[in-house]
């Protein structure tokens, strides 16, 4: 497997798996009890380091189906303030937006990758993150964030990722097999399908991400809010990872962390 390199953490392979840490300054954010203030960045980000965190993934605007819109100048407001929150402190950080003028607000602070759900639909994005030498990491989509429907057409929309990205010249990436509600069209039962076939992702030779963390694919389930969906989503996690998710993005660094450990002694891989 090619592997990705995120400022100094290295993804991929047998490398052990990585953990993304996620920061959501959008008090619109699905699960509201994720949303930090731009003045508590810092220290939310040092305690998931300090439990385990290789990446810090901060977003300024939900994605989640039916969240209310904003601007592109209210999410540049938002995370330029958190961004600058983690300038200097030496913390790898992703930053999750599909705008590229929002890429270039976060192109001057200290952002090592660029976490796109559109999936290089905008060849204008895509050129900014190769220009910059950023990594990134791209969730399956034709033309809007997780359009595709079903596993096949998933495949399709990953491999049309990949061709998006040796025209970019991009060729330090991950994929995101993108589970979650993206589109009216899309069900529970899709999302069941991707997790039950995520091994069939590694035919593209690159670092996978597992990102379900409190889904609601994982609450229609258990029959609970966002709030109560932690041992569903380590549950997931954990099927993941024995099918070859190379990282983890999760609310939830701890709990995230001693699941991975237990799924290594599992496996015998320490």
């Amino acid at each position: 497997m090619r592997q990705c390199t995120i400022n100094k953490v290295v993804i991929g392979g047998d490398l052990p798996v990585r953990v993304m840490g996620v920061i959501n300054c959008s008090p619109e954010s699905f699960y509201t009890d994720s949303y930090i203030a731009p003045a508590d960045v810092r220290k939310k980000a040092d305690e998931m380091v300090a439990a385990g965190a290789d990446i810090i993934d901060l977003g300024a605007r939900s994605t989640a189906p039916h969240a209310q819109a904003i601007s592109q100048t209210t999410e540049a407001e938002r995370i330029d303030a958190a961004l600058k929150e983690l300038d200097g402190s030496g913390i790898t950080v992703s930053v999750d937006t599909t705008s590229p003028w929002v890429l270039d607000v976060c192109l001057k602070h200290d952002v090592h990758a660029a976490n796109d759900i559109a999936g290089f639909a905008s060849p204008a994005y895509a050129k900014r993150v190769a220009d910059a030498g950023l990594p990134a990491i791209l969730m399956a989509t034709d033309y809007q964030p997780g359009d595709p429907v079903g596993l096949d057409a998933t495949h399709k929309a990953l491999a049309t990722i990949v061709k998006r990205c040796a025209d970019a010249g991009v060729d330090n990436y991950i994929l995101d097999p993108a589970v979650g509600l993206w589109t009216p069209l899309r069900s529970f039962d899709d999302d069941w399908e991707l997790c039950r076939n995520y091994e069939t992702f590694q035919k593209y030779d690159r670092p996978i991400l597992a990102a379900v963390s409190r889904k609601s694919f994982i609450g229609d389930v258990v029959n609970r809010e966002p709030v109560d969906r932690l041992a569903g989503s380590l549950a997931v996690t954990m099927e993941l990872l024995r099918k070859g998710a190379s990282v983890v993005r999760t609310h939830d660094v701890p709990q995230t962390v001693d699941t991975i450990r237990v799924f290594n002694r599992l496996v015998k891989r320490s």
